[in-house]
């Protein structure tokens, strides 16, 4: 299916692994002409080469720290007029409420929050001039399914959906759709990261807590970071301008509730 992409600007942040990375190649299959935003320079530069030698799209890479006004900017002067942005970046590690600081809160809804809210900030107005704008924020399901030890992200992350909860509703009359994706359990460097640390919290094998973690969900496994590229996709695509303020859990069923 044609999701209307072709030649779209895009902006995809945190892609040069995982999830991010399998977003923007998602897109860049589509035609979008994508530019990829992460920290690391030399990362993100091999990420893109792989990605445009793969797709033949138009793919910029771009090494910039979003939690800062200058590597916001930075991504804006590489692509000035996006229509698609998909806020994505790292989370905090796991642990004890009791050991987190003013300084730990502070950096958590800088990256999780503060710095998607900041991108927003600078594509929507241009996005509603120019009647087209898609915003995805890729987010947890510890939004909807708290986890104790991922305080910091149930809060940061909670702070960004309710933001967008009311923006998009102001957007969506100019064709610019914001909408979250929520990912369950999903085979990344990001999952493994947060595995070590419940090692570290609990003296428990690697092997034993992935191990659980995937009997856990109903599919028996883990999800790939390509089906959550997929369900971004939908959301970028140009048919699905009236679906806003959504957040769509990508959990195998995890999640035990009707709603």
């Amino acid at each position: 299916m044609d999701l209307g992409l072709r030649g779209r600007p895009a902006i995809v942040c945190g892609a040069s692994r995982g999830m991010g990375r399998a977003i923007a190649r998602r897109l860049a299959a589509e035609g979008a002409a994508v530019t990829m935003a992460a920290r690391n320079p030399e990362g993100i530069a091999a990420a893109a080469a792989a990605i445009a030698a793969e797709t033949g799209a138009a793919v910029i890479p771009v090494a910039a720290d979003l939690t800062t006004e200058a590597g916001r900017a930075a991504v804006l002067a590489a692509c000035p007029r996006p229509d698609i942005l998909v806020n994505n970046g790292d989370g905090m590690p796991p642990g004890d409420y009791r050991d987190w600081d003013r300084e730990a809160w502070i950096r958590a809804l800088d990256m999780m929050m503060l710095a998607p809210i900041g991108m927003i900030r600078l594509v929507a107005d241009g996005m509603m001039a120019r009647g087209f704008g898609r915003i995805v924020n890729l987010v947890s399901r510890s939004v909807k399914s708290p986890q104790a030890e991922l305080g910091l992200s149930n809060g940061a992350r909670s702070g960004l959906v309710g933001f967008v909860a009311g923006l998009s509703r102001q957007t969506v009359a100019r064709n610019v759709t914001i909408n979250n994706v929520l990912p369950g359990i999903v085979d990344t460097d990001a999952q493994r990261a947060h595995v070590e640390g419940l090692v570290a919290a609990t003296g428990r094998p690697f092997e034993v807590i992935w191990a659980e973690r995937a009997a856990a969900n109903p599919t028996g496994r883990y999800g790939r970071a390509e089906e959550i590229a997929d369900a971004v996709a939908f959301f970028c695509a140009a048919g699905s301008g009236f679906v806003t303020g959504q957040s769509l859990l990508v959990d195998g069923g995890q999640y035990p509730g009707t709603y």
